[in-house]
């Protein structure tokens, strides 16, 4: 089926229509067209401008700069992958040469260059970066990358330069980094012009907000949107579905279906919504989720009406955009997605590849940079007027973003209409289950160390968790209350955590016991999802009682902080040592004998955007499983 897009009556006098027309496309799947008609264009009509990209990666910026007419000299690329995938599209690019070799080792001979492009690794910077590790920015051997990007500015001396990188960097270490990069710029003997933008704003089918810097020698301006709000004549986004018409198959579709715990969810998610779907905020009969307890694009279904959201380099299992349709999406559709041209090939298989559209510039929005510095910086007359933002100008995108909840709690309200409640759990028999938990804190339930005995009495459900080598004396229980009614899965007024264990790992068994036995019946993915993500009220009381005298002393600490609750907010280690009445000289053993238990502890060397003076610790109860970041983090 073909979808017409652009029809005679939608010209309206923007620069995207003009563009459209002088090039005669009308089809809805332009992209491909018009790299082709832009390429063949510049051929023609501009000389050649030597370029070097550095930090090439799979070439997203490269295509669109190449389709403009601009010369590619070099490739500069660490990651042996990418370069394969280079090496693969050597005659897309004019066999331009490929250097797989780490900036800091690159030293150039040649001096041959009028433009440079490429954004250094964003992880440092990054939304993902910020919630895993911390914003490290500068401080991480990555972020300080930009400095050899300076070097070579300052060697080849070219008219110009753009300078790619996510929208955090602005935040890095409260805007110390990225005002050190200006000034590095500048002193490089460069106008510096940046700018926030969205992909999406540029016909790519895909949100995805960058920081874009250009350094020229004169003033520039950045193009006018095409697409969305802020485009002279508010065209509508070019959709995901619209984007993903003919695309080539070259996978079996049957198994690129979700399997494991969580793979049946995302039928019910509607188009747009990701696993907040599943959350009380959203108003879910039966949520499974705590709100923010995730990432956003945690089992996110995409919404075939409008682009996709950012498509990551690398994720779990249930890590989206996922199809409208239940499924992953191929290989060949993220290329669309992300507009790489469909003959553009990928070197390595699924996951690999994945990886290396994920951390691409999107070509299409390469390709209206390109033709902005082409007509701007070497002042190439083109065959259409572009538009450009006046520097006072503010682009509306996030703006718009945080109106998206708004829209999301509406369609998921809808969507909840259908769903009926289910009653608060109540355990029909008793029932025993085998469990132990390594030192990664991985649970294994055929082992017999310990086993769980789950029954009721009165009013309370009780798990006792009894160590096979000791005799039956209880040692101390844990008792869970819910905060709020509301928000409470169960007909118990309480939930009673014990063990006939003194030594300190039975309290941990007894915490991942409960955890397996909320999985088990469907109830929660988790004990956070239970009492809910740090950040907000948590959704459960919880009291430590300690049933004999000898226990270790490991038990008396982890009392305190039950009892105390020094968790939830950064505070200093003088105010810990305080609070838990401990001196000031035997923190950091206290706080590693509590991650050694299973409880995540955060500091500066974790987290660098928490103070040197001060720590985290997010909940009452240990969280660490053996998939955990901060499991591998030395405090």
């Amino acid at each position: 089926m073909q979808l017409l897009l652009f029809e005679k009556e939608d010209f309206i006098s923007d620069y995207f229509s003009q563009m459209m027309e002088y090039f005669n496309i009308r089809q809805s799947c332009y992209i491909d067209r018009f790299g082709e008609a832009v390429y063949n264009w510049a051929k023609m009509n501009v000389k050649p401008i030597h370029l070097i990209s550095i930090f090439s990666g799979a070439g997203g910026l490269d295509i669109g700069f190449r389709d403009a007419g601009f010369k590619i000299i070099s490739h500069l690329e660490i990651e042996s992958d990418f370069c394969q995938t280079l090496e693969l599209n050597k005659e897309y690019f004019g066999h331009s040469e490929i250097i797989h070799k780490d900036i800091r080792e690159f030293y150039p001979e040649n001096k041959q260059c009028d433009f440079i492009i490429g954004g250094p690794p964003c992880q440092t910077f990054s939304a993902a970066g910020r919630r895993a590790a911390g914003v490290q920015g500068i401080e991480d051997n990555r972020g300080t990358l930009f400095e050899e990007y300076v070097r070579l500015l300052k060697y080849y001396k070219p008219q110009g330069f753009l300078f790619e990188n996510v929208y955090g960097i602005t935040g890095a270490q409260s805007g110390q980094a990225w005002q050190m990069i200006k000034e590095e710029f500048a002193e490089a003997g460069y106008k510096i012009h940046y700018r926030i933008l969205n992909t999406a704003d540029y016909g790519v089918p895909q949100f995805r907000e960058r920081m874009i810097v250009i350094g020229a020698k004169e003033d520039y301006f950045f193009p006018r949107p095409t697409h969305g709000p802020d485009s002279k004549t508010q065209r509508d986004y070019y959709s995901s579905e619209i984007a993903l018409v003919n695309a080539p198959i070259h996978e079996d579709i049957a198994k690129l279906t979700l399997n494991g715990r969580h793979g049946h969810l995302l039928n019910d998610i509607p188009p747009g919504l990701n696993y907040s779907f599943y959350t009380e905020k959203l108003g879910h009969p039966n949520p499974i989720f705590a709100w923010r307890s995730k990432f956003s694009d945690y089992l996110y279904k995409a919404d075939p009406k409008k682009p996709v959201r950012t498509i990551k380099a690398q994720g779990g299992q249930y890590t989206g955009p996922l199809h409208w349709d239940n499924r992953y999406f191929t290989v060949d559709e993220y290329k669309r997605l992300q507009s790489f041209p469909d003959s553009y090939k990928i070197f390595g298989n699924r996951q690999r590849a994945i990886h290396q559209i994920g951390n691409s510039v999107p070509p299409q929005f390469a390709r209206i940079m390109a033709l902005s510095i082409l007509n701007q910086i070497f002042h190439v007359r083109l065959p259409f007027d572009l538009d450009y933002l006046k520097n006072t100008e503010e682009l509306t995108f996030r703006k718009k973003k945080r109106e998206i909840t708004k829209e999301n709690i509406e369609i998921a309200k809808k969507a909840n209409d259908g769903i009926q409640k289910i009653k608060p759990f109540q355990l029909k028999e008793p029932y025993s289950f085998n469990i132990s938990v390594d030192e990664f804190f991985k649970i294994n339930l055929d082992s017999n160390r310990y086993i769980t005995t789950v029954y009721d009495r009165d009013d309370e459900l009780v798990l006792r968790t009894i160590k096979n080598d000791k005799n039956e004396l209880l040692k101390f229980k844990i008792i869970l209350e819910p905060a709020s009614e509301k928000s409470w899965c169960f007909i118990y007024k309480k939930i009673i955590l014990e063990s006939n264990d003194d030594d300190i790992w039975g309290y941990t068994t007894s915490w991942k016991a409960f955890d397996s036995f909320l999985k088990a019946n469907n109830l929660k993915d988790d004990i956070v999802q239970l009492n809910g993500y740090y950040q907000y009220r948590p959704q459960i009381h919880i009291k430590l009682d300690l049933l004999e005298n000898e226990l270790d002393k490991i038990f008396s600490i982890v009392k305190k902080i039950i009892d105390i609750k020094p968790v939830r907010k950064i505070m200093t280690y003088s105010d810990f040592a305080d609070k838990m009445d401990i001196p000031a000289d035997s923190i950091l053993h206290v706080l590693k004998l509590l991650k050694s238990i299973g409880y995540e502890v955060r500091n500066h060397n974790t987290n660098p955007q928490i103070k040197s003076d001060s720590l985290l610790i997010p909940y009452l109860f240990p969280t660490l499983t053996n998939l955990s970041i901060q499991l591998r983090k030395e405090l």
